[in-house]
């Protein structure tokens, strides 16, 4: 379990392009990775929106926000399109990144119960170590505190 001042696990995810991201690449950078469930989803779009109506704030506190979900990146890029997301979104198709952070957890939905994504942000600092974890977010509202806590 991921907790703060750990270093923050170097994911290698493709991107909603299709292209390489590698969280390393953002060092020295403060770096805002929230996990959500699924593109195009009541609850995803909320928090997506969100992000997007704040990234002019969260670029100026100097914070580049990333999205990831285990979407294919086809799905991702019409997510971004179809809401004018400014920033990228990643594939995490074969869940490693969401492994790496312990997000990937056995979820109970309907009396039903599944894997899936916890929803959760990560702030990452310039350094590479975890600033602050969110666990089980709510959507609405949760960019906001972000912001409010960079």
């Amino acid at each position: 379990m991921l907790k703060v001042g750990d270093k923050a696990p170097d994911i290698r995810v493709r991107t909603d392009t299709g292209g390489d991201f590698r969280l390393s690449d953002l060092k020295g950078k403060r770096v805002v990775l929230y996990f959500y469930p699924r593109a195009n989803t009541p609850g995803c779009t909320t928090e997506a929106c969100e992000f997007r109506d704040g990234i002019q704030a969260f670029t100026k506190k100097g914070a580049a926000v990333v999205g990831v979900s285990p979407d294919k990146p086809a799905a991702q890029a019409s997510f971004k399109a179809k809401f004018d997301l400014p920033f990228t979104l990643l594939a995490d198709e074969d869940k490693a990144a969401a492994l790496a952070y312990g997000v990937w957890k056995e979820k109970n939905m309907y009396g039903k119960k599944a894997m899936g994504i916890e929803r959760s942000t990560f702030v990452i600092g310039p350094e590479g170590k975890i600033e602050r974890i969110y666990a089980k977010v709510k959507a609405q509202g949760h960019a906001a505190e972000v912001l409010a806590n960079l």
